[in-house]
């Protein structure tokens, strides 16, 4: 299922109308329906308000599949997003598809997958694909050489205004 069916069906079963659902995001009525259409994607923030809203994960609204899309690899990694203040212990990561959200907005996140679960947890922000797909080529090869820890590496930091996400310079 796309972004576009995931976002009409959750608001249907939380029993909003485009207009109410436009209202508390902030959008118009016609933004939702051309999300909903598939014409276009919502902003970084918008997305993680959307999940919020309608109690989805964004791995659902993003169209991640957890057991489709994740990398296979044998043995799980602890990763430290120095960022995000996280440290997880993972069996595989799984990358966004490309997001909008203005010339300061990250373009890709990168999501762990707990051991032993089908749940991810939110690693970091990527600037751009040639970040995001280096870092996934080196926690890959972390794992072939058997190392047990990974500190991202390309992930960049970023401020937080009410949901909306803005890289910073460093």
């Amino acid at each position: 299922m796309s972004f576009a069916e995931k976002l009409k069906q959750a608001r249907k079963e939380k029993q909003l109308s485009q207009e109410e659902l436009a209202y508390m995001l902030d959008v118009s009525r016609q933004a939702v329906s051309k999300w909903e259409l598939g014409e276009g994607y919502p902003e970084v923030e918008k997305l993680i308000m959307l999940a919020r809203k309608l109690n989805v994960s964004l791995d659902y609204l993003l169209d991640i599949d957890v057991k489709e899309k994740q990398m296979s690899i044998s043995k799980a990694i602890l990763i430290t997003s120095p960022h995000e203040n996280v440290l997880a212990r993972c069996v595989s990561i799984v990358s966004s598809k490309k997001m909008s959200g203005g010339k300061l907005a990250p373009a890709y996140a990168l999501f762990g997958v707990y051991e032993g679960k089908d749940s991810t947890i939110f690693l970091g922000w990527y600037a751009n694909k040639e970040k995001i797909t280096q870092e996934i080529m080196n926690i890959h090869n972390a794992i072939l050489q058997g190392c047990g820890e990974y500190t991202l590496q390309y992930s960049v930091k970023t401020t937080r205004k009410w949901l909306k996400v803005q890289m910073v310079d460093e």
